[in-house]
């Protein structure tokens, strides 16, 4: 009782909401900030700092140290059954009021870099709002999406373009660069061994004009269908590979011109829908999609 009379007399404009409510159980269950903030899709940091509000909001601790995990205190230990509760019955409501909205297919393609991070989001967050809707998603190399909307293989997708064209929603944008291991030296080789896509894409074309027409020596010695088969190559050291800032690695480094190697356009990160595709569904979809994204790019400190 004494704690829900602390929950209802919270003043000021910062009020205790049901997001602190789900990241307090997902830690409490894990028994770790970490493992706790992997089942609710968010960074640690993230995690951590929805609980340093929570307990700016309650005043005080909910969790105790324990090793290498952590424990309920006693505040946590009474929060813990109500915040159960809460949560249930919104997932309840939200279930009940939404299940007789949406029904039907919805066909996806997402980037394969983003298979493990972004993709499990989404489904997650869309399968509990819309239980009755039924996902077929492609996880692959995005090069082929836009051809799938076009033939009405696929109804929405999320692929890199050079040059956003009218009605693609531009989720971010980064710049690509060479990137090349940080503990070999192939990139000064006379004839620069390269690491590409094996299907055709325009990245793999801006690379080799840009080569061409800086006049440097190049033969591709590796294909790979993902991006991280290309970036495999890179961290081996056998070739160099073209890829988006995002995702160099700690043991990769960027060739810059100084080097000899040409600077590259930007690239923009859109979410696209097959023509005559207009529904709420879509709506929904691309809604989840977006905040996914937003969320991913937001937890990592990253510019969209």
């Amino acid at each position: 009782m004494e704690l829900m009379r602390k929950l209802n007399t919270i003043t000021g404009m910062e009020k205790l909401d049901s997001d602190l409510l789900r990241t307090f159980l997902a830690i409490a269950d894990a028994g770790s900030f970490t493992e706790g903030a992997v089942r609710i899709f968010r960074s640690q940091s993230a995690a951590s700092l929805q609980i340093k509000k929570l307990e700016t909001l309650l005043a005080q601790d909910v969790f105790e140290r324990k090793g290498r995990g952590v424990v309920l205190s006693s505040v946590g230990e009474k929060l813990y059954p109500v915040a159960q509760q809460v949560t249930l019955l919104l997932d309840a409501v939200q279930a009940d009021l939404k299940s007789n909205q949406l029904e039907g297919t919805i066909r996806i393609g997402i980037p394969d870099e983003y298979g493990d991070t972004i993709l499990p989001q989404v489904i997650s967050q869309f399968s509990r709002d819309h239980p009755k809707v039924e996902l077929e998603v492609q996880c692959a190399v995005s090069s082929n999406f836009q051809n799938a909307l076009e033939c009405g293989k696929l109804d929405i997708a999320v692929f890199d373009e050079e040059t956003p064209k009218p009605g693609m929603q531009v989720l971010s944008k980064q710049r690509m660069v060479w990137g090349a291991s940080r503990n070999h030296s192939v990139h000064m080789d006379d004839s620069v061994p390269l690491a590409l896509f094996a299907c055709d894409c325009w990245w793999r074309d801006v690379a080799l004009d840009a080569l061409y027409q800086a006049g440097k020596k190049f033969k591709v010695i590796y294909t790979s269908e993902s991006v991280a088969g290309v970036i495999a190559a890179a961290e081996a050291g056998v070739a160099i590979c073209l890829l988006g800032e995002r995702s160099l690695k700690s043991n990769l480094r960027e060739l810059t011109q100084a080097e000899g190697f040409p600077k590259l356009p930007n690239s923009s990160l859109v979410l696209a829908c097959r023509d005559g595709f207009d529904s709420e569904l879509l709506s929904a979809m691309t809604n989840a999609i977006k905040d996914s994204f937003k969320e991913h790019f937001h937890s990592r400190g990253q510019n969209q």
